[in-house]
């Protein structure tokens, strides 16, 4: 992929308050360049994912962002002020890949040390610590120690910590990284609630979480920012989908030569068959409807029985 650069023809930007603001930045350790002049805005009430496989940049730039590396050149905002102000440090709750916990004490005792930390006192700090034990379903769990935690519980300590000074902004690197597949729908859907009345900006390697919670998704790759949309967006882009399985005829690699040849299909690559079906293929056309109907008389004319023939999205996975 290119770099994205903005385009005079986009949409306009959605209206609210940018919160979260990168601009040019980029860093290197030694000769390698991690992050390479990458520049986005995120606006109140945004949920954007933030994607791309490793080595790709996203950590450094949300330790950019959240004031934990000084970039080598461009700015780093949040609500328009430098993250290195500490008015704009106030408005930040971060979630870090590694979640720093003492893990001796019981959760409540953590989270009050957390509170005091950002300056809150007296009942002011006693509220925050219950509305986010509430908030985080840590009823229950708040006078256990944290290492008897499982990882799913710790992981909503943390996120307890980044949200008792009722920041504007969340940041949140990898959140479900190495949980049981239960724990991570829970995560989802804590992440998803939270996002209701914050700013969320989510690294994750688990595409679906994504497109099940994202309404915008920004894709780093080589240290640069080469993709910029919602789910929807991005899979346009990618081009329409068929897919095609035969009950009968050619093998999935002749099948795939045979539609490849038609006017309307860009791409035709090979798929496991489902249902018992003898040959199955995913195609990348041009206009759905035409390629459709190339793809039924093309059947039709050669006697092979369509088991299926249907328009697809494409997946965030395929995109990435």
């Amino acid at each position: 992929m290119e770099p994205v650069k903005p385009s005079p023809e986009a949409a306009p930007a959605p209206a609210g308050e940018v919160l979260v603001e990168a601009e040019g930045l980029s860093k290197g350790f030694g000769p390698v360049r991690a992050v390479q002049d990458v520049g986005f805005q995120v606006r109140r009430g945004e949920l954007v994912g933030f994607l791309g496989p490793n080595g790709a940049g996203k950590s450094t730039t949300m330790r950019m962002l959240t004031g934990y590396l000084r970039p080598d050149t461009g700015a780093a905002r949040l609500a328009g002020l430098e993250v290195s102000d500490p008015a704009a440090r106030r408005r930040l709750g971060y979630l870090p890949e590694h979640t720093p916990l003492h893990r001796e004490m019981r959760v409540d005792r953590f989270l009050d040390l957390a509170a005091t930390l950002h300056g809150l006192a007296g009942g002011t700090r006693r509220d925050a610590v219950a509305r986010v034990v509430d908030r985080c379903d840590l009823e229950g769990y708040a006078h256990r120690r944290i290492h008897t935690l499982s990882k799913g519980y710790r992981q909503r300590v943390g996120l307890a910590q980044a949200l008792v000074h009722d920041p504007d902004v969340l940041v949140l690197d990898e959140p479900t990284s190495g949980l049981d597949p239960r724990e991570i729908v829970r995560i989802r859907d804590l992440v998803a609630r939270l996002a209701q009345d914050k700013t969320v900006l989510l690294s994750t390697h688990v595409l679906p979480e994504v497109e099940e919670v994202c309404r915008r998704v920004l894709i780093l790759s080589g240290g640069r920012l080469v993709a910029d949309g919602t789910p929807e967006e991005l899979a346009a882009a990618e081009g329409e989908r068929l897919v095609v399985e035969v009950a009968d005829g050619p093998g999935g690699a002749d099948l795939a030569a045979a539609l490849a040849g038609l006017d309307g299909v860009r791409e035709a690559v090979e798929v496991p068959p489902l249902r018992g079906g003898m040959a199955r293929c995913a195609l990348v056309v041009g206009s759905r409807r035409e390629a459709a109907a190339e793809v039924q008389d093309l059947a039709r004319s050669r006697g092979w029985p369509l088991l299926e023939l249907r328009h697809e999205l494409a997946t965030l996975e395929q995109i990435f």
